[in-house]
């Protein structure tokens, strides 16, 4: 069998990775992605093999439908020539697009009901759906597809990202000086479903004001919303950009502040002491919090008093509370392969 699988984020690639392991022997597989910095960068890092077709549309409305456009008419010339049996994305639109223009079946994962745009450009034109099981059908289904074509499976998508060897050549962020690692993460401010918010200022003021002796770094996501922190912050914090591997670089962080969506996910589910700014308002956040692996707070000052407690305390009642709860969940993985045989 011929599998096309259309990767547009860096949770996608990681989430490919054990689906390239388990179908990649018996099938032939193609990965196409878009120019997109981080996604191209994590690909380097994990020695992962894809084909750049196209380009991330940016912030406009106007520039997402050139962009989305110009990618399916370049995309449908290599399909064509691939000529797959079966298309997996993460709700894709270009590959949505293509699979039902060329008649070939689409298999695609979401746990993002939230965006509104993207589900309506794909629900419709797809065979299966799979999701976690934390997330009601009807979520999905107002958008037009109907829940007998949707298959839970009873974990979330991090539980799979996180099970991934890391490559730890790469230099962390952190000075190596004996402080405490604090990580904040920028939220999403491109994506269609998001507005864009000044959240994350004052608690990264916050922060400074009172950890500055700890090492801080931020976490952005573009080359100008890079510069106007970096620009804030001065010497106070180091601003990076997305270049490693997240797991390793939760690994060695001491808390996380995160914006509620995939790295929120990953550092709850490794036991790092988490907050979430609830930057992106989702079911799987709400679930973390609700499981108390997630601290959602929005007050800059009491962001800090958890710090404070998080720093009072020990990592393993963390990791024990986030290992039981990732036990318990099955592997999305094995679900796709049934869904595929039947």
């Amino acid at each position: 069998m011929k599998i096309w699988i259309d990767i547009l984020t860096p949770k996608q690639l990681l989430f490919s990775e054990p689906i390239i392991e388990k179908l990649g022997k018996k099938n032939s597989i193609l990965c196409t992605s878009r120019d997109y910095e981080e996604i191209s960068k994590l690909a380097k890092i994990r020695n992962f093999d894809l084909i750049f077709v196209g380009k991330h549309g940016g912030g406009s409305k106007n520039s997402k439908l050139k962009a989305g456009n110009e990618r399916v008419g370049k995309l449908i010339r290599k399909i064509e020539v691939f000529s797959p049996d079966l298309v997996i994305s993460f709700c894709s639109p270009e590959a949505a697009r293509i699979s039902f223009g060329l008649g070939i079946k689409h298999i695609a994962f979401c746990d993002s009901p939230h965006a509104e745009a993207v589900m309506k450009l794909t629900l419709p034109l797809i065979q299966k759906l799979l999701i976690p099981n934390t997330i009601p059908k009807k979520e999905f289904s107002k958008y037009g597809i109907s829940e007998k074509d949707i298959i839970s499976y009873k974990s979330i998508d991090a539980a799979v990202t996180i099970k991934r060897k890391t490559n730890e050549q790469v230099r962390l962020p952190f000075k190596n000086n004996g402080k405490k690692n604090i990580l904040i993460r920028i939220e999403e401010e491109e994506a269609a479903y998001t507005e864009k918010s000044s959240k994350i200022i004052p608690i990264i003021n916050n922060i400074i004001s009172e950890f500055g002796d700890e090492n801080i770094v931020i976490l952005g996501r573009y080359p100008k919303q890079i510069q106007k922190l970096q620009k804030r912050v001065g010497k106070n914090a180091k601003v990076v950009k997305m270049s490693f591997d997240g797991k390793h670089l939760l690994k060695n962080t001491d808390v996380f502040i995160g914006s509620g969506g995939t790295m929120t996910a990953e550092s709850a589910l490794m036991g790092v002491p988490t907050i979430s700014y609830n930057a992106i308002p989702n079911i799987i956040e709400n679930f973390l919090v609700k499981k108390q692996l997630v601290k959602r707070e929005t007050n800059p000052k009491k962001i800090s008093k958890q710090i404070t407690k998080f720093f009072e305390s020990t990592k393993q009642s963390n990791q024990l509370k986030a290992k039981k709860i990732l036990n318990q969940m099955e592997d999305p993985i094995e679900k796709l392969i049934r869904v595929i045989k039947d």
